[in-house]
């Protein structure tokens, strides 16, 4: 029986006025140049984090296409990521490629190893994906990370940078220039038909099937690009940190990937975003919070960070899952729909159309359909249970 999907998203579509496309277009060129002004206004400590919440969102876009778009979860992303990062310092250290190259090697490598999980991953869904994944990120983690020609052992991989990328401020801008094109690339392939068949076989692959939809070429297709992007982050993040160690890419780590991306949204690239870099400039931020707490206790000293960031992460997970299923991008929905032309809060007066389920509810026993001729629709996730009338999904498209 095919599966549906019960993964929360929050990626409704919304009909644009001419209101609408003016606010967009302003809010656009105000973010861009605040994105501009950033790295100039910013020190040396703020744009190495900016490069690494850039590097975060990338990673955590590219889980939202494996999970948020196709349904697949994943919990072994450090492996793309961490052989990304070698590939990336391999290339540029020891074969003395150019860093674009580099680059390119890091990502095609990435999706290289996707596909081999994918044919394997595929043959299972659920809790048994999800632990073929898991089993996947450790088996790199023991074997691919301890490879000491690969990965240059305890010393770790050197990743220079090139010269014009030397200083933080510049690399700054590389990583939110390629984050921005990162963001294009996961707007396009929503909107197109490969996009159109991801969602449709995430939401239902019985109903793709009868569309003519290939479930297990698309679900492979979708580990592929998510591959490419989490290597395109390792490759970066290599040349951020310049050393790349084994370390870097434990477990641990892929935990908090996949909060960054649960708490910001599946399925919502600004809530991805925003949860990524939350987590990104968390270090850089709660420490200076916790400075400004008087008469702080003993135990809020330095170790704190590694304490209380993680229990912060647990706690916003709970939240989430409990309160907010579609994350941050569920509570963006409002100023997307102002946004788009709409009324910021929704207004719903005793003149309003009843739902379906209440006219179900009053209507005559004799004129009411026999319940075995058709099989109960799944229940809504619950973004869904919650959706605004204002909003159409674009999942419902037709696919060709």
């Amino acid at each position: 029986m095919a599966a549906v999907s019960t993964i929360p998203t929050a990626r409704p579509e919304f009909t644009l006025s001419r209101t609408g496309v003016v606010w967009r277009a302003l809010a656009a060129l105000l973010l861009l140049s605040a994105v501009l002004a950033l790295p100039l206004l910013a020190d040396t400590t703020w744009n190495q984090r900016i490069s690494l919440a850039a590097i975060y969102a990338v990673i955590g876009l590219s889980i939202n296409v494996l999970t948020g778009h196709a349904g697949q979860i994943s919990l072994g992303h450090q492996a793309f990521v961490g052989i990304g990062a070698f590939a990336s310092a391999f290339t540029v250290s020891r074969l003395g490629g150019d860093f674009l190259i580099a680059i390119v090697v890091a990502g095609l490598t990435g999706a290289a190893l996707a596909a081999l999980l994918g044919l394997v991953a595929l043959r299972v869904t659920g809790l048994y994906l999800a632990l073929v994944t898991l089993a996947f990120g450790l088996t790199a983690e023991t074997t691919v990370f301890n490879w000491r020609a690969f990965t240059g052992g305890g010393a770790g991989a050197l990743a220079p940078r090139p010269p014009l990328l030397q200083t933080d401020m510049a690399y700054a801008y590389l990583c939110l220039g390629v984050l921005g094109m990162v963001l294009l690339l996961d707007w396009r392939l929503v909107k197109s038909k490969a996009g159109r068949a991801i969602v449709s076989v995430r939401n239902n692959e019985r109903v793709g099937a009868t569309l003519g939809i290939n479930a297990t070429a698309y679900k492979l297709l979708a580990f592929v690009i998510s591959g490419f992007l989490a290597g395109l982050a390792g490759s970066l993040f290599a040349h951020w940190t310049t050393v790349v160690n084994a370390p870097d890419f434990d477990f641990q780590v892929a935990l908090l990937w996949v909060l960054m991306a649960v708490v910001g949204g599946l399925g919502s690239r600004a809530g991805v975003v925003i949860g990524s870099g939350f987590f990104a400039l968390l270090p850089l931020v709660l420490p200076e919070l916790l400075e400004e707490i008087p008469n702080r206790p003993e135990f809020l000293g330095e170790a704190t960070l590694h304490v209380v960031a993680p229990l912060l992460g647990a706690l916003l997970l709970l939240l989430t899952l409990i309160l907010y299923p579609g994350g941050i991008g569920q509570q963006l929905l409002p100023f997307r729909r102002w946004m788009a032309g709409g009324p910021f809060l929704e207004h719903r007066g005793h003149g309003a159309e009843a739902p379906p389920e209440a006219a179900s509810a009053t209507r005559k026993p004799d004129a009411a359909a026999p319940a075995a001729e058709e099989p109960a629709a799944p229940e809504p996730s619950p973004v869904e249970a919650h959706a605004d009338p204002y909003v159409g999904s674009h999942v419902d498209e037709e696919v060709r």
